[in-house]
């Protein structure tokens, strides 16, 4: 049986590296192309695979050699695919654009990512009766989405939920969540205010945590985390790293933070290694090419202790 449930999203990513973005109606020459498996759903149940977890997924792919390969590539980390089911549509593609200063660019086509509905839902049943975590995103229906939290949160499974992209959440949704992990941009949407420091971040951690869900974990790049819950608000210091692309760096840290939950391991240890993950995820090109296993991260520098931030 599974330790974490992933619902969500398989894509295809379609990867050009370029010196800048190219201004409208420019051609610019790029230095190189890959096609590499993605979808937040996919990035995140690898992630949490390759730091040692049982993962499941549950999604929709294409009748196409995409899809087939994004089964292939899950199945490659012990991923358990029986559940990702075919859709009357093509595989989900992702056109990334990835700029020298490792910024990326992302056009979406959902594909069969749109058909992921109630038979999909269904399917959660079995593996949810043994599993810690349930870990949504929200490149699938948000009606599906909603369905597979409350389902599982009926079953007493805890509901991780990374609200990217960004979109505002049903009211039903704030209850039945047990984590919250978001970015700047995501928390922005949902708070109302620029999200852009530490001081913003730590208020809209703070806000989004009143709202009902007892952890809130905000990522903020190279300027770190801040996590709030019912022992307060603390800020844990990125690690410095030469970052070459930033694609899947959210999805590691995640991925890394609840394999770590599903192991019994303390928040902070979790937020630790997800930060540790994440820093060498982003010195590596590619989505799931770029998402490190648990023995690579004993070379790294250990993580600062968090300190206590104040809501101001």
């Amino acid at each position: 049986m599974p330790d974490i449930v992933v619902f969500g999203s398989l894509n295809m990513d379609l990867v050009v590296r370029t010196p800048r973005v190219p201004d409208a109606g420019e051609t610019l020459q790029a230095h190189g192309f890959m096609t590499n498996p993605g979808g937040k759903g996919a990035n995140q149940a690898v992630a949490c695979a390759r730091q040692g977890a049982a993962v499941a997924m549950v999604g929709r792919v294409g009748d196409d050699a995409f899809g087939q390969a994004l089964k292939t590539s899950l199945e490659g980390d012990a991923i358990e695919t029986r559940h990702v089911a075919t859709a009357p549509a093509s595989t989900g593609v992702a056109l990334i654009m990835v700029d020298d200063s490792a910024q990326n660019r992302i056009s979406l086509i959902p594909g069969a990512n749109a058909f992921v509905g109630d038979d999909d839902v269904a399917r959660l049943q079995d593996d949810l009766a043994g599993a810690r975590l349930l870990l949504l995103q929200l490149e699938v229906p948000m009606e599906s989405v909603l369905k597979a939290a409350t389902l599982s949160h009926e079953k007493g499974c805890s509901v991780v939920l990374n609200p990217a992209p960004a979109q505002v959440l049903p009211e039903a949704m704030w209850g039945l969540l047990d984590m919250l992990v978001l970015n700047e941009t995501e928390a922005a949407l949902l708070c109302g205010f620029a999200v852009g420091d530490l001081d913003s971040a730590t208020r809209a951690a703070d806000a989004l945590h009143r709202r009902g869900p007892p952890r809130v974990i905000l990522t903020m790049g190279g300027e770190g985390v801040v996590v709030c819950d019912a022992t307060g608000c603390r800020h844990f210091r990125a690690l410095k790293v030469n970052a070459i692309d930033t694609t899947a760096a959210g999805d590691t840290f995640i991925g890394a933070l609840c394999a770590s939950l599903a192991r019994g391991e303390a928040i902070d240890a979790g937020i630790a290694l997800g930060i540790q993950a994440a820093a060498l995820c982003v010195t590596r090109a590619g989505a799931q090419a770029s998402i490190p296993h648990r023995a690579d991260l004993q070379s790294l520098a250990p993580v600062d202790r968090p300190t206590t931030v104040t809501v101001r």
